[in-house]
């Protein structure tokens, strides 16, 4: 038959405000006794033993007896309460009929020492005694042994008993296995939070809660609180509380104890307590930004702050931009503001932003503020727009400066030659204009500058030229006088105060070509001729640069004097400065036939005096072909025509 020995505590903790548990006593102190022999039971509190007023149980079953002890000699469980204690754990006493007993001392904590004794009807024939546990052999002695059991141990104890009879024979007798059930020195420590529901940034005691039996009272216990895997405060103390002065909670965290005891080594862990500190939620969530609105210029950093007027805990924020899906950053701290720096921003980041702050109760999100980047000017780009390809004195052409990029106002200046031209205002951005009535003056560089406060940009140089219509020219003779005489070489010099090179001038006389030379750097340009009686009469002149024909005033000449020996000669120009361009066919004799040669392929253009024609004109290269190989004055024409003469395919045409 198995023996159960039950303590007097059961493991666990007793209730917050609870009465303590009393505590049965045993006298003698073994909880095994022969029947026939008497037990005493004692009821014992927290103080002391109970004299009145305690209530006694036989299996559950209260009894009548009222006094501080109880005497019994009937097996079973008992238990007893006091007005100043709790009810305490059962204690199994039992009475048996066998020759021989183990008995264990009552009552026995874990680590503590037990005493066994195997007790036998007739103590003095008993010679030996043998202790076993789980079977085995622990010692033999005759007298009591002392074990160590641990909590919960589930060794089986037994004993046997050895002698001789009057006969000279031996004997032995063996007792009924007993286990022994080990209270514990105290239970597992739980871990408690005042107050339970902390707010955060206010303080927090925990506990670890505990206790000894009255009887262990002299036993010291130390304390050590974790959080999560870290232990708090300065580790183990003599203090079951620890103080903590400010609670920040991550969410609910996992808080437990341990209780232990040095002598003997005992350590008991609590269960794990979730403690969940209260926050104050946030509020006044607000978005800032440095620089300020309206004064970040592109390619700066702009930094984002987003600030709580109240909240507690860890905050976390994030901040997001209006038509973006994913957040442009996001930050966790312990903090009521936080910082998120954009480095060198361009003018796509430009929109409407926002930030969010959270501390576990839900994001709460700011007002939303429109960011707007300042954009240099970027460098501009001049255009002069004419109305002709090629711009003329007197034409308006429009200078036209446009920068791609930049933000409004934007004031432009325009200048030629580094000089300033003039300026103007963009208030919306794009371009500007200005308009320029052209003179010959305004031939050269030009250039414009954009500016909107955030730095000035200059464009390339675009050059200009402008083309001069020819004045009027002036003819002058050469030597000036009304009347020459025949044979002297007159020069007809024609020349233009004003006027774009190259200039074809034109000699007439009584509005017959006699010829035309050109100045291909601008200038005058002459012609020479040799008189003859014929040559009397009016001449001009004609300039022209393309952009319109000028004639000149009349000058008149009256040639007295014999005819020369080479009257009727074709006059030329003086070699080899100049090539005479007339008409083959003049108003007066002509002794050489211009046959034509070859032509510089261009269109034809005729040409009268005062007429303006826009293309360019035509020449024939003709060869001067002898009239008569027996004509005396052969010689002096052929010198006078050496070679070939330009002459005007629109020559062929007139017709005067």
């Amino acid at each position: 038959m198995l023996l159960w020995l039950l303590l007097i505590l059961a493991p666990g903790r007793q209730p917050a405000g609870a009465l303590p548990k009393a505590l049965l006593v045993l006298k003698p102190p073994w909880s095994t006794a022969f029947k026939g022999e008497t037990v005493t039971l004692f009821c014992k509190d927290h103080h002391s033993v109970a004299w009145e007023y305690v209530s006694w149980y036989h299996n559950e079953t209260p009894l009548r007896k009222q006094s501080g002890k109880l005497q019994i000699s009937k097996s079973g469980h008992y238990r007893c309460k006091t007005q100043r204690s709790s009810l305490s754990d059962p204690v199994h006493v039992q009475f048996l009929s066998d020759w021989l007993v183990l008995q264990a001392s009552h009552p026995a904590f874990e680590r503590d020492k037990v005493v066994l004794r195997c007790r036998g009807k007739k103590e003095e024939a008993i010679v030996e005694r043998t202790y076993y546990k789980n079977e085995e052999k622990i010692r033999t002695y005759n007298s009591n042994i002392t074990v160590y059991p641990d909590f919960n141990d589930d060794s089986k104890y037994h004993c046997t008993a050895s002698g001789t009879n009057i006969w000279g024979g031996s004997w032995t007798e063996t007792s009924r296995p007993l286990k022994i059930q080990v209270q514990e020195l105290f239970p597992s420590p739980v871990l408690t939070a005042s107050p339970s529901w902390p707010i955060e940034g206010s303080p927090m005691t925990l506990t670890c809660e505990t206790w000894l039996p009255p009887q262990t009272s002299h036993t010291r216990l130390q304390f050590c609180f974790f959080k999560e895997h870290q232990a708090l405060g300065a580790g183990w103390s003599n203090s079951p509380e620890l103080q903590i002065p400010t609670t920040w909670s991550e969410g609910a965290a996992s808080y437990w104890c341990q209780a232990r005891t040095v002598i003997p080594r005992i350590l008991k862990t609590s269960p794990r307590s979730q403690i969940r500190v209260h926050r104050v939620p946030v509020s006044g969530v607000n978005l800032e930004t440095q620089p300020l609105v309206g004064q970040l210029i592109e390619g700066e950093d702009l930094v984002l702050i987003c600030s709580v007027a109240a909240g507690t805990g860890t905050v976390t924020y994030s901040w997001h931009r209006e038509g973006s899906e994913r957040s442009l950053g996001r930050k966790t701290q312990n903090a009521l503001s936080a910082e998120l720096r954009i480095a060198s921003v361009r003018e796509q980041d430009a929109g409407r932003y926002y930030c969010a702050a959270d501390n576990l109760d839900g994001p709460v999100l700011s007002k939303r503020i429109r960011i707007t980047l300042r954009v240099p000017v970027s460098p501009p780009v001049l255009t002069i727009r004419r109305p002709r390809s090629q711009a003329v004195e007197g034409d308006v052409v429009e200078l036209h400066c446009e920068a791609q990029r930049g933000s409004p106002p934007i004031l432009y200046r325009f200048y030629h030659e580094d000089v300033p031209l003039g300026s103007s205002s963009a208030p919306s951005g794009g371009e500007a204009s200005l308009n320029l009535s052209l003179t010959a003056e305004h031939s050269g560089n030009y250039s414009c500058e954009a500016n909107n406060s955030l730095g000035v940009q200059r464009s390339k140089m675009v050059s200009l030229s402008i083309t001069v219509p020819v004045s009027h020219p002036v003819l002058t003779l050469n030597p000036d006088v009304a009347q020459a005489m025949v044979g002297d070489v007159l020069e007809l010099r024609c020349e233009a105060q004003r006027g774009s090179p190259p200039i074809l001038y034109w000699f007439y006389h009584e509005d017959v070509i006699l010829g035309n030379t050109s100045a291909p750097f601008g200038g005058g340009a002459s012609f020479n001729l040799s008189l003859t009686t014929e040559h009397s009469g009016n001449y001009s002149c004609g300039a022209d640069n393309g952009l319109g024909a000028q004639s000149s005033e009349t000058v008149s000449l009256n040639i007295t004097g014999t005819i020369p020996r080479n009257i009727g000669s074709v006059p030329g120009p003086d070699p080899p400065a100049q090539a005479l361009h007339g008409p083959p066919s003049l108003s007066r004799p002509a002794l050489m036939e211009l046959q034509p040669l070859y032509s510089n392929a261009h269109s034809p253009r005729t040409h009268q005096k005062g007429e303006v024609f826009h293309q360019e004109p035509a020449i024939i290269y003709s060869e001067v072909k002898r009239a008569d190989p027996d004509d005396p004055a052969r010689q002096d024409r052929e010198e006078a025509a050496e070679g070939y003469e330009n002459v005007p395919c629109a020559s062929l045409a007139l017709d005067h």
